[in-house]
């Protein structure tokens, strides 16, 4: 496999491209040897000043012009790029690869597999189209989906798989948690 050239990383529906969790894994992959650069980028919905999140079509078009152009600034294909980002933002980044946006690979953090308490509601429809390898970073007590659920739905997934799995709920919150979620980027990321 080619060394990814860089990671676009996106929000939760909650958060910003500011989201400590977001700034502590671009900080922790700008120290790694060799460094990794991110691009941290927000949804249509957060830059024009709206609290409901993009519908899937939406963000998807706009993670696609998004990796295109700093594939772009970065010389190379968005093949090179790794994408990824937190609940909301990762989901839409696994949407845009499974429908075809060329990727080096996924990181997933906090995956919402399911409402809370709605088991039924999954999300996981495209994951038997996702090729690239994926990490999927979540807390142990998430209520959007047990370490259970996600391993029985990951397993649909074609390509190579990665779950790292820590203590905590569905947020990132707190320095010890966002270092640990980063830290098990980078560690991922030094696979690849």
């Amino acid at each position: 496999m080619t060394t990814p050239a860089g990671l676009l990383l996106t929000p939760g529906a909650g958060a910003s491209r500011e989201s400590p969790a977001l700034v502590t894994v671009e900080q922790t992959l700008a120290d790694a040897v060799p460094p990794l650069p991110v691009r941290r980028v927000d949804f249509p919905y957060r830059l024009e000043g709206r609290r409901m999140p993009d519908r899937a079509p939406v963000a998807v078009g706009h993670l696609r012009t998004e990796a295109a152009s700093w594939a772009d600034e970065l010389g190379v294909g968005t093949d090179r790029l790794l994408l990824g980002g937190r609940s909301y933002g990762g989901r839409m980044c696994s949407m845009a690869v499974a429908e075809g946006l060329p990727a080096a690979g996924l990181v997933l953090l906090s995956y919402p597999l399911h409402p809370p308490g709605r088991p039924e509601k999954l999300r996981v429809e495209h994951f038997g189209q996702i090729e690239v390898p994926t990490l999927f970073v979540s807390g142990d007590k998430d209520p959007f989906g047990t370490p259970d659920e996600l391993a029985s739905h990951v397993a649909t997934i074609p390509g190579p798989v990665t779950t790292v799995t820590l203590s905590g709920a569905h947020d990132m919150r707190g320095v010890a948690r966002e270092k640990a979620v980063a830290q098990a980027v980078a560690t991922w990321v030094a696979t690849l």
